[in-house]
């Protein structure tokens, strides 16, 4: 096995064709977060089945829907990824009733509630209708530690960054670990939501300024 510890990552806009190990890489990226193992139950029998369903539905709602994903490659190994919903497109998971019904089908009707719900207050705390939202992000646990989060959130960053439409980046989580590297990365707190006995924090990165030339 090569040694992921000095591996270099490369970066590279995904499509659909990494529909799978993206969403092998996102439940094991997501299976042991408290945001989710409240909102699917953990405490209750067939919990991983239900976190496979609600990532395989929401990684084929993006790709359907022609949203940016932006992945890190290891020796051509899908390492980590940023799922990523543009100003102008956001996931149009609570218009999709076929979206919902598999939801239903597939999580059962009391999480997908609690899904739609944690999702509509997550984006109640946006500061504008102009920045990108990361639905969902993360690296492969076995490459954690290696300094491919910070490595994944510029990519995002100089991705979105290009748009000019938009005024920055968002994303969520309820797991304390994270707060603190967020915050070196250059993310501001912007609003908290409680799911369940979550606090789930909303972070908010701007976009790098253009320096405008001085007046003469």
């Amino acid at each position: 096995m090569p040694d992921t510890s000095t591996a270099i990552a490369q970066v590279h806009l995904l499509d659909s064709g990494y529909s799978r190990e993206a969403r092998s890489l996102l439940y094991h990226a997501y299976r042991h977060e408290p945001t989710f193992a409240y909102l699917f139950e953990a405490e209750r029998s067939g919990y991983e089945q239900r976190v496979r369903a609600t990532v395989r539905e929401l990684v084929k709602q993006h790709f359907l829907q022609e949203l940016p994903a932006i992945g890190l490659l290891v020796n051509d190994r899908l390492i980590g990824i940023a799922l990523i919903a543009p100003p102008q497109r956001r996931l149009g998971i609570t218009e999709s009733w076929a979206w919902q019904l598999r939801m239903w089908l597939g999580t059962g009707f009391r999480c997908t509630r609690r899904y739609l719900d944690y999702h509509q207050a997550v984006l109640a705390c946006l500061p504008s209708a102009s920045v990108h939202v990361l639905p969902l992000l993360g690296i492969h646990p076995q490459f954690q530690g290696k300094h491919y989060g910070e490595q994944l959130l510029e990519a995002v960053h100089n991705w979105c960054a290009e748009d000019p439409h938009s005024q920055g980046v968002v994303l969520d989580t309820g797991n304390p670990l994270y707060l603190e590297f967020y915050k070196r990365q250059g993310y501001e707190e912007v609003g908290e939501v409680a799911v369940g006995p979550i606090l789930e924090h909303v972070f908010f990165h701007p976009n790098p300024q253009v320096l405008q030339p001085a007046t003469p």
